[in-house]
């Protein structure tokens, strides 16, 4: 009897929704221009939530935690570009299709994840590729994607239009545990 029961709790283990998570995910964008001076920023502060059952992913990232090589990209990106005094975190929430954490290996796998990212007010649907694999204690999520600006409203001036790109590329490397 009492191996019936280890045996039924050992299940309910195993089918039970955990969430693996991180705060110190690395989210680096670029929206450079050739013959210009780059654009790029990182933030290692980014968070990150994996449904290992479903998985249903979550993240989000302060827009002040992004680090650029210019003091002054950075002022600009804040009060001008994304306005963080208004609209301090970007989000993102979806689910990584055909995802099935028990065939995991330490191999990369790609899969695609589609979901909603809120950045700047606005809501757009985002699709984007990640290679995902076991790593020790966990698992890691590489992903990469474009953002438009405009899909956001946010506005690059008259001025340096021609020194930032609309096509911001973005990627993401989360290892949760």
């Amino acid at each position: 009897m009492l191996r019936i029961v280890s045996l039924l709790l050992l299940l309910g283990l195993t089918t039970t929704d955990e969430k693996l998570r991180t705060n110190s995910g690395q989210i680096t964008f670029e929206a450079s221009v050739p013959a210009f001076e780059e654009v790029t920023a990182t933030s290692k502060s980014g968070n990150c939530v994996l449904h290992t059952k479903t998985g249903d992913i979550t993240t989000e990232v302060k827009m002040t935690t992004f680090k650029f090589r210019l003091a002054l990209m950075e002022e600009h990106f804040n009060k001008n570009y994304v306005e963080s005094h208004r609209y301090p975190k970007a989000y993102f929430k979806g689910r990584i299709n055909d995802f099935n954490f028990f065939k995991l290996s330490p191999i990369a796998k790609s899969f695609t994840i589609q979901g909603k990212m809120e950045l700047h007010g606005e809501t757009k649907d985002v699709t984007m590729q990640a290679q995902i694999r076991k790593v020790d204690n966990g698992v890691e999520i590489k992903s990469s994607f474009i953002l438009n600006t405009d899909d956001f409203n946010i506005d690059i001036p008259a001025v340096i239009k021609t020194k930032v790109s609309k096509q911001v590329n973005v990627r993401s490397v989360f290892t949760v545990k």
